[in-house]
Parts: C-alpha cells; sequence; structure tokens
C-alpha cells in the first residue's frame, strides 16, 4: 500500500465516522462542525483523486460559506434538542430501511464496473497547458448534460417550493401594506380635543 492509497482510506474512515456523529450527535452546533469536517474529508479525497477544482469549491462554497450560514441559523435559533430526540426511536426502523436500501444501490453502482479505474479517461502527455477543470466541463456538458440539466430544475423547483413556503399567508400574522401607509394623511393620524381649563386645589386655596 502507498501513501496515496493510505491518504484515501485514512480520509475515507474520517469521513465515515464524521458523518455517523452528524446523525447521532445530540448537540446541533456539533453537528454542523461534524458536517464541516465530512466537506473537508470529501475534500481531501477529491484531491487525492486529482480532482482539485473539485476540492476547492466544495471548501470555498459549502465551507466557507453555506456551513457558516447553518452555523449562525442554529446558534441562534431556540431549539428544543429534547422535544427533537423524542421521535428518534419512533422512526429508526425505517430510517434503518431506507439507509439500507441506499447502501445496496450504490453498492450495485459502484460493482457495475463504470466506476473502475480502467473506465477513467486518462489524457495521455499532460503538458503545461492541461486543466482537469477543463476535462470536467467537457465530460460535464457532454454525456452528463441531461442529468446536469435535469439536476438544475430539481433545484429550480425546490427554490421555487422555499419561496412559496416562506410568503404563504398565516392566520393572524400582521402584515405591513406599503400602499395603505402611504395614503394616510395628517387627518387619518391626528385629532384635536378641545377641552375646558381645570382648576386645581392649589389654585382654589389661593
Amino acid at each position: 500500500m502507498n501513501f496515496l492509497q493510505f491518504s484515501f482510506y485514512l480520509f475515507s474512515v474520517i469521513l465515515i465516522v464524521a458523518a455517523s456523529l452528524v446523525v447521532t450527535v445530540r448537540n446541533p452546533v456539533k453537528a454542523v462542525l461534524y458536517l464541516v469536517l465530512v466537506f473537508f474529508s470529501a475534500a481531501c479525497i477529491w484531491l487525492t483523486l486529482e480532482a482539485e477544482f473539485l476540492a476547492i469549491v466544495l471548501v470555498l462554497v459549502y465551507v466557507g460559506a453555506v456551513m457558516v450560514l447553518f452555523l449562525f441559523v442554529v446558534m441562534m435559533l431556540d431549539i428544543d434538542v429534547a422535544r427533537l430526540r423524542e421521535g428518534f426511536t419512533q422512526y429508526l426502523p425505517a430510517g434503518l430501511v431506507i439507509a439500507g436500501v441506499m447502501v445496496a444501490e450504490l453498492a450495485v453502482v459502484m460493482l457495475s464496473g463504470r466506476f473502475s479505474l480502467d473506465a477513467i479517461p486518462r489524457p495521455v502527455g499532460r503538458g503545461a497547458d492541461y486543466s482537469n477543470t477543463r476535462e470536467l466541463g467537457l465530460v460535464l456538458y457532454t454525456d452528463y448534460v441531461y442529468a446536469f440539466e435535469i439536476a438544475a430544475l430539481i433545484l429550480l423547483v425546490a427554490i421555487i417550493a422555499a419561496i412559496s413556503l416562506t410568503f404563504r399567508r398565516r392566520g393572524g400574522t400582521k402584515v405591513q401594506v406599503i400602499a395603505e401607509q402611504l395614503r394616510v394623511t395628517k387627518a387619518d393620524r391626528l385629532r384635536i380635543v378641545k377641552m375646558s381649563s381645570e382648576i386645581t386645589d392649589g389654585e382654589k386655596s389661593q
């Protein structure tokens, strides 16, 4: 076993352990930090596979932006951890079944022979102008262009659904109507009341 294989297995073990801790740890802040470790481990694995562009994008986009946003949201929200853990054992069998199905699907895909070392295209004579980013773009927008477009469509539907859920009207919620505020006049907000002057007890004694 050379150093490259040792690094691959080491980061794979770290990734699996960290991913398990993400769903089992009780503190949500620690779960987010373990998820950051998962992304770092995946980036290191991509580096061993000579996919430097994917590794850098994973660190910059997910660790540097998305996970920081998750961490801020988790820390600002008052999350009742005990209430979240109430139904954990209830849904544990279903979760194990789904996890088993996913592992079986991954095993079928990985054993199909399409992901072996022989299936990876190796460019002949890498020169100084070689770029794996260009190779990734050529493969992504030629062989996997339909899968890429389907993924983009699914993300678009998810964005529209999130916006629709955010803007839905809820009963008893006070909203701000800008048009009505602009139509307000002085007579609507200000009322002058005329009152006769009153004589206090001190003024009567004088």
